[in-house]
């Protein structure tokens, strides 16, 4: 069994997240450091940020899946180097097909995530709404 640490005054402490936060302004450094700046300003983004990362991923992984093909395919043409085309090839198609298809998952997530947000927000204000009367 463990015994709670002692603070340097003298008392015991329950556990160390019970310790109370140093200053009054943290609360706002953290408001400003946190990831998701959307869930502390109502502020409508545009499509492009909010679907940039997925787009990104999918162009890329569709560049390495192109791209893996045209190796694959040098592989039947080529007689010189033909081991290496026959190695690389596949691996660029794999990794290309993973990026596309993360990349293409993503996007519905986002858009459910949305959704969810827009409902949660339509419900604080009903209830904010309802009982600041």
């Amino acid at each position: 069994m463990e015994i709670p640490p002692k603070s340097p005054d003298g008392s015991e402490e329950k556990s160390p997240q019970c310790r109370e936060l140093p200053s009054s302004n943290t609360g706002s450094t953290l408001c400003m450091s946190s990831r998701s700046e959307s869930v502390w300003t109502s502020a409508s983004r545009s499509k492009w940020d909010i679907y940039h990362k997925p787009v990104i991923v999918v162009s890329v992984g569709a560049a390495i899946f192109l791209f893996g093909t045209v190796i694959t395919s040098l592989s039947c043409f080529l007689t010189k180097n033909k081991n290496v085309y026959k190695m690389s090839g596949p691996a660029f198609l794999s990794l290309g097909l993973m990026l596309l298809v993360c990349g293409l998952v993503w996007i519905p997530i986002i858009r459910k995530k949305q959704k969810q947000r827009q409902k949660s927000q339509f419900l604080q204000s009903l209830k904010s709404f309802f009982f600041n009367r």
